[in-house]
Formats: structure tokens, C-alpha cells, sequence
């Protein structure tokens, strides 16, 4: 295992040394630490406790039926080349989950609720990220194809998808930078 967490684990340090992983080892993270990831997911803030957020734990065949029509998708757009080498990349992730968000009719509340879905979405991951096991927030464009409503069985004009996490105990962490707080706070009097 990596050790790229500081030992003390300090929120603040959880915060600064998440990065999105790419390259997971093919070791299982398990069910009940997902169910406490999305336990600590539903305490993001919602505007009027409409609570909008899904998560759609996905196994080994709902998995494989994302990867067939992620290749069909490539295949169209970008060729059987592409498609093969993601397909390829997606079968050895290890670890599938899918939030979707409960549509609104009214427009401010449908977007509220989106921000509250990314707010549990990043709960979760720093959640996963404080047990040493690492995230990637896709939003790919099958995820848009209408046949993933019918493969994860909700209605897209109820629920739509805001995001594929991908998740695992990371193979490789990398380093990033962030601008000073002086370049992007604006002080108003």
C-alpha cells in the first residue's frame, strides 16, 4: 500500500492530498466500506431536505453491460481501435459506482439538487480518500446514451445521471499545485 496520507489523517490534509486515481491495484474494496462511504455521502448539505442523491452500486454484470456500450459508443465515434483499448482499461477497474440525482419540474431546485449531488459525491471521496482508497469522478459520454437508463432501470426524466465514480486502493498517487489563496480570493469592502 501507498503511504501518501499523512499519518495524522487531519481533515484539512485529507482535503489537500486527494487527487483523482487513474491506476487502481485489482484488490476489492468492500461492500460495507462503500455503504459507509455513502452513509457519510448523505450528510451534504440539500437545500429543503430533498435528499436528490442515488447511488447505484454496480456488480460484475452491470458493469460489463457499461463497458459493451461504452464500446459500441467509441466504436461510432471514435473507431473499434479506441473502443477496444478502453474496454480494455474499464475491465480492470475494480470497484463501479453510479449517483444519479432526482430531477425537479422547477428549474432552481433541479439545479440545487445537482449541487447538492456533488457535495455528497465529494463527501464520498474524501470519505474513500481518508481509508486510503482512491476515487475517479468520470463523466464520460456513454453516461448521456440512452440505453444506461434502461441498464441501471430508472426513468431519465426522474433521475439523471451526474457521475461514474470509479474507486480502489490507488497504484500510483501524483502531486499537484494549487494557485496561491491571493490569486483567487477577491476582497470587497
Amino acid at each position: 500500500m501507498l503511504n501518501f496520507l499523512p499519518a495524522d489523517n487531519s481533515f484539512a490534509e485529507v482535503l489537500r492530498t486527494r487527487r483523482t486515481i487513474t491506476e487502481f491495484q485489482p484488490a476489492p474494496v468492500s461492500e460495507e466500506t462503500i455503504l459507509q462511504a455513502i452513509d457519510v455521502a448523505r450528510w451534504a448539505p440539500n437545500h429543503k431536505m430533498t435528499e436528490p442523491w442515488r447511488f447505484h452500486l454496480i456488480g460484475p454484470e452491470t458493469q460489463q453491460q457499461i463497458i459493451d456500450l461504452n464500446r459500441e459508443f467509441l466504436t461510432r465515434e471514435k473507431g473499434a481501435e479506441a473502443a477496444q483499448k478502453k474496454m480494455a482499461r474499464w475491465q480492470q477497474i475494480p470497484g463501479w459506482l453510479i449517483v444519479t440525482c432526482q430531477c425537479s419540474p422547477d428549474p432552481l431546485r433541479n439545479e440545487e439538487n445537482y449541487a447538492a449531488v456533488c457535495c455528497s459525491i465529494q463527501n464520498l471521496m474524501l470519505y474513500l480518500w481518508s481509508q486510503k482508497i482512491g476515487t475517479k469522478w468520470s463523466t464520460s459520454s456513454v453516461l448521456r446514451e440512452p440505453q444506461l437508463a434502461a441498464i441501471l432501470q430508472i426513468d431519465p426524466d426522474l433521475e439523471r445521471v451526474v457521475g461514474l465514480l470509479w474507486y480502489g486502493y490507488p497504484a500510483m498517487h501524483s502531486q499537484t499545485r494549487r494557485r496561491p489563496v491571493s490569486e483567487i480570493t477577491l476582497v470587497h469592502s
